[in-house]
């Protein structure tokens, strides 16, 4: 079983920055792809980056040029730094990991961090 721990979240005013990171520990999984989704009150939860263990990414349109997602595999971590916040980031941040055992896949999340844009 892979735990994930999220930190980072907090509240910021309108055009700060955040970081947010999530280490993966407690089992021997193989890491495939890391990533971060949202999910803002009365709405369906959304990705908004991903990597891969090759460091690939893919971004949602509205994080482009503002987010940047990266990870360290050897720390089994990845990190989500957001520039130029808007209201409308305001959601729980939640880490995603994929744990690859050699014959199938797992999907793993953590518990959540708040993220506030105030106005």
């Amino acid at each position: 079983q892979l735990q994930l721990v999220e930190s980072g979240g907090g509240l910021v005013q309108t055009g700060g920055s955040l970081g947010l990171s999530c280490a993966a520990s407690g089992s021997r999984l193989v890491i495939a792809t890391m990533g971060w989704y949202r999910q803002a009150p009365g709405k369906q939860r959304e990705m908004v980056a991903i990597i891969t263990r090759d460091g690939t990414t893919n971004y949602a349109d509205s994080a482009m040029g503002r987010f940047t997602i990266s990870r360290d595999n050897a720390k089994n971590t990845v990190f989500l730094r957001m520039n130029s916040l808007k209201p409308e980031d305001t959601a729980v941040y939640y880490c995603n990991a994929q744990g690859y055992s050699g014959t199938y896949y797992s999907t793993y999340w953590g518990q959540g961090t708040q993220v506030t844009v105030s106005s």
